[in-house]
């Protein structure tokens, strides 16, 4: 497998480090389980966010929801049924594990499991410092302020 290669953006741009990883970590996902379970991103305000997976027959006890690095992990493992006999089997009912990088300052602020559908709530809380500030501009000559400093 290639790797991408993002030097020419470091020259630019600080603080993306982060990038690379992302990308190459979409680049290598496996197909095999893209299409399960379905899932929705939805942005409900300006800062708030809400993932929701279509999880028909999964239980609370059958889940686990974890943020580790950045990144939001979801897997479901069905118990076993026993020994049912089935005609036609179209309901899945295989193990699952969903990852979502999150953004910086995107936290986790609720799960709900209702009606098959599990729905994940984040907010993006940005820092104070972090926040865009408006810088003064002093007035004065130059040769006053080197006077000053000195």
């Amino acid at each position: 497998m290639n790797t991408i290669d993002l030097t020419p953006l470091y020259r630019n741009s600080v603080g993306f480090d982060r990038m690379a990883a992302l990308l190459d970590n979409a680049r290598r996902a496996d197909s095999s389980s893209q299409g399960y379970p379905p899932y929705n991103i939805e942005v409900i305000e300006d800062n708030r966010y809400a993932i929701s997976l279509a999880i028909a027959g999964f239980a609370e006890e059958d889940l686990d929801i974890k943020v580790e690095n950045g990144v939001l992990t979801v897997r479901g493992k069905k118990a076993e049924e026993g020994d049912k006999n089935y005609l036609h089997r179209g309901i899945a009912n295989r193990s699952f594990e969903r990852k979502f990088n999150l953004a910086d300052y995107i936290e986790v602020t609720n799960a709900d499991l209702v009606n098959g559908l599990l729905t994940i709530s984040l907010l993006k809380e940005i820092p104070e410092a972090m926040k865009p500030k408006s810088i003064a501009i002093n007035q004065g000559k130059i040769e006053d302020k080197v006077v000053r400093a000195a």
